[in-house]
């Protein structure tokens, strides 16, 4: 069985969002990147466990620079057996699932993984795009996954309950929380990384439907009054002539 698991950079939760170009393109001075949490935690980890259970192949891939090479390293690390770089800058979701569906479409792989959402633009769009440039089925938002033969069985949390699904291979499913545990890499394989394969390739010529006009940060939070809990009269007061919430 063959696995293709998509990753991304994110910043890291910690780092200062700021802009530049005139608030049309994101600062990147001083910022510290991780692999994007969902494509990490949960994509990548139950690509991993069914490679424990079943001897399949775990390849990763991103759209990206050499920048993105350190990401890529430590996916590695925690168990993928080779990488893929996509030698261009990623400008939306539709041209990186382009490239991405046009690299696996001479690979012939099983199983295509990614996260939910990036943490950093939290469009969700990826997965379904992907499964479009390959015309097979695609199941989003899935917290469970199980592989039996040629089928795949996934759970998605629905409004009310549980929604139980069949899908014959090849699929594609973004993953979401629920599918698997974050794992810490350890030495050995954060030495064995450092030989594994990491194949760079040049971008197919990919038409970017979307750009950004301009970013913005979100207000800063005002601060808070405290009220004594004995004091029902004030917060009442409050909450009727300085919120008007009531």
């Amino acid at each position: 069985m063959k696995i293709l698991v998509c990753i991304s950079k994110a910043p890291d939760t910690t780092s200062k969002i700021a802009f530049t170009n005139n608030n049309t393109a994101f600062d990147e001075n001083g910022v510290q990147y991780i692999v994007n949490p969902y494509d990490e935690w949960y994509a990548l980890v139950r690509a991993l466990e069914i490679k424990e259970t079943s001897g399949a192949n775990v390849t990763i891939i991103t759209v990206g620079t050499a920048a993105d090479e350190a990401i890529m390293r430590k996916a590695l690390a925690i168990g993928a057996d080779e990488a893929v770089r996509i030698d261009a800058e990623p400008t939306d979701a539709f041209m990186v699932a382009s490239e991405i569906s046009n690299y696996a479409k001479t690979q012939g792989f099983d199983l295509v993984l990614t996260g939910k959402e990036t943490i950093n633009f939290n469009g969700a769009q990826l997965g379904g795009m992907i499964a479009e440039g390959l015309n097979s089925p695609y199941i989003s938002i899935a917290s469970k996954l199980d592989v039996n033969g040629a089928m795949l069985t996934l759970e998605r949390e629905i409004t009310g309950g549980v929604e139980v699904v069949e899908v014959s291979l090849p699929a594609v499913v973004s993953c979401a929380k629920g599918m698997a545990e974050q794992r810490i890499p350890n030495m050995r394989g954060i030495m064995a990384a450092r030989t594994k394969p990491l194949h760079v390739l040049a971008p197919t010529v990919t038409e970017a439907l979307t750009s950004y006009v301009t970013f913005a940060s979100t207000p800063a939070k005002s601060g808070v009054k405290l009220i004594d809990p004995n004091n029902m009269d004030e917060l009442v007061s409050l909450l009727h002539n300085e919120a008007k919430v009531i």
